[in-house]
């Protein structure tokens, strides 16, 4: 029978060492050409919008999907794994804690290729739970001596910093303006809902690696023009999926100040197919939009851990 995980049963599992682990592995089936992606699909009414993540790894035998909706109420996730041989149904996982995970992750394996190994400052836009996911990983494969964050409000940027030193062990402070969030850095992370650039890309020093994570829709922007003509090397989740979704990127597109055939997929980098940072004065962005893959490689070891541990809630389907 299909396992059922909810939030609480992925919580007792998922830890951001295995998120890292296992998206890493996701880059590198799909940059071996080992795995399929599709673009995200997206319904929109009036009061809600639904959002449909297609994918498959054959070697690890998962195809699937997730889909969620939005609404002022609620975002709601849910990832399905199918067997990729028998087509069967394994699992159904609340997806909201896994989404977060990931998608940090997402950046920690960006970080990795692409930032300098004695990169140590962080420079970050946006203190949600998402901003938890991306300081959690990043700290993980680069040893951190400084976080410099900002925020829209005062109150919550303080809570969060307050949070995060705690947790890193590092300093975390507030930061007055963009520009000072942005001099000094050697890596800076957007994970925010703007529609607007967050900083000018002229504050940027040589050699900074720039992970780009909140603009995953065209009514959406957190990286102005300048910045992204001053980035030697452009790392995306997929290419086909970066033109549709990259707010960060239409803008030069669209002008022929940037091509298609510049954006390197992060899979061939990770697969070592393709060259990430080669000096350390390049500056390099990497644009998340996020993958299906990520989500059902991530979750398929989480069931083998909870199905080991006794979680989850088995269903009665004849699937």
């Amino acid at each position: 029978m299909a396992l059922f995980l909810r939030e609480d049963d992925v919580k007792q599992v998922l830890t951001m060492p295995l998120a890292l682990d296992r998206v890493a592995a996701a880059f590198r089936h799909l940059g071996l050409g080992e795995a399929i992606d599709l673009p995200r699909e997206r319904v929109r009414l009036p009061q809600v919008s639904q959002q449909l993540m297609q994918g498959a790894v054959p070697a690890l035998n998962v195809i699937g999907y997730k889909h969620y909706t939005n609404s002022r109420e609620a975002t709601r996730f849910l990832i399905y794994l199918y067997n990729a041989e028998r087509g069967h149904l394994d699992a159904i996982l609340e997806g909201n804690i896994l989404g977060m995970m990931r998608t940090g992750a997402a950046s920690g394996v960006a970080t990795r290729h692409l930032a300098r190994p004695d990169a140590g400052v962080v420079g970050l836009f946006g203190t949600g739970w998402q901003a938890v996911g991306q300081l959690r990983a990043i700290a993980l494969v680069r040893t951190l001596r400084q976080v410099k964050v900002f925020g829209r409000n005062p109150d919550r940027l303080a809570r969060f910093c307050e949070r995060m030193r705690a947790e890193l062990g590092v300093p975390v402070e507030p930061m007055a303006s963009a520009e000072d969030t942005v001099r000094g850095s050697d890596i800076v992370v957007t994970i925010t809902s703007s529609a607007t650039p967050l900083f000018n890309g002229d504050c940027l020093e040589p050699g900074t690696h720039i992970n780009a994570v909140g603009a995953n829709s065209l009514a959406r922007r957190e990286l102005d023009e300048t910045t992204v003509a001053r980035a030697s090397l452009i790392a995306v989740d997929t290419v086909p999926t970066a033109l549709r979704e990259a707010g960060d990127l239409l803008p030069a597109l669209e002008k022929g100040r940037l091509h298609p055939r510049q954006l390197v997929e992060l899979g061939t980098i990770v697969a070592g197919r393709a060259e990430g940072r080669s000096t350390p004065t390049q500056i390099t962005i990497f644009e998340s939009q996020g993958l299906a893959i990520q989500d059902l490689v991530v979750g398929a070891a989480l069931v083998e851990l909870a199905r080991a541990r006794g979680l989850g809630i088995e269903l009665p389907l004849a699937m």
